[in-house]
């Protein structure tokens, strides 16, 4: 089962990078990265993940996709990846409150692939790619417990609260110690 993560921001910052790296050592080999057209992200990312300049949707069959939505109707299952080769994931950086960015993006120019969400609330991109990783390995939704918000301590008396879901590896919200080092430089 292929994770692919649709690269769909103008340009990849680091906060990016960062989550995408992540997503790499979460996903490893079924990882790939589309729509990578700028040839210095293409170079930097190919260190850490497959990538590919041509968009998932030129790659794939829309039958083979189960597209991750967060404003889907339905819940993913492991039941909806039989029969289907990946899951798609927006690289898109969050807002709060979100934009419904994924569905104009992706979800309108995909209308036969399965859309599935993962929950109510929106996750960071690893969060997703560990999410779909779980349930491509067989897990149900409701057996992968999540934490919705969290703060990062920035300094003493000065934090950053990040209003995301997060699911919880080993009792712990999954975040990238690289991401909370980068919170804490800028």
């Amino acid at each position: 089962m292929w994770l692919v993560i649709e690269h769909l921001e103008p340009k990849l910052s680091e906060w990016l990078y960062i989550e995408y790296s992540s997503s790499a050592k979460i996903a490893g080999e079924d990882l790939l990265i589309s729509n990578v057209r700028r040839a210095a992200d293409y170079r930097r990312l190919a260190k850490i993940a497959r990538v590919e300049r041509k968009s998932a949707l030129e790659i794939f069959r829309e039958e083979e996709m189960v597209l991750l939505d967060p404003l889907a109707r339905k819940s993913l299952s492991p039941e909806d990846l039989e029969g289907r080769s990946l899951i798609l994931i927006g690289g898109i950086l969050g807002n709060d409150p979100p934009l419904g960015r994924t569905r104009e993006l992706l979800s309108k120019k995909l209308p036969r692939a399965l859309k599935r969400n993962i929950g109510r609330h929106q996750f960071a991109i690893d969060g997703a790619v560990y999410v779909a990783r779980q349930i491509s390995l067989g897990k149900r939704l409701e057996e992968i417990p999540v934490q919705v918000g969290l703060e990062i301590q920035i300094e003493p008396g000065y934090s950053n609260i990040l209003p995301y879901a997060f699911p919880l590896a080993g009792g712990k919200p999954l975040i990238s110690e690289d991401l909370i080092d980068y919170l804490r430089k800028h």
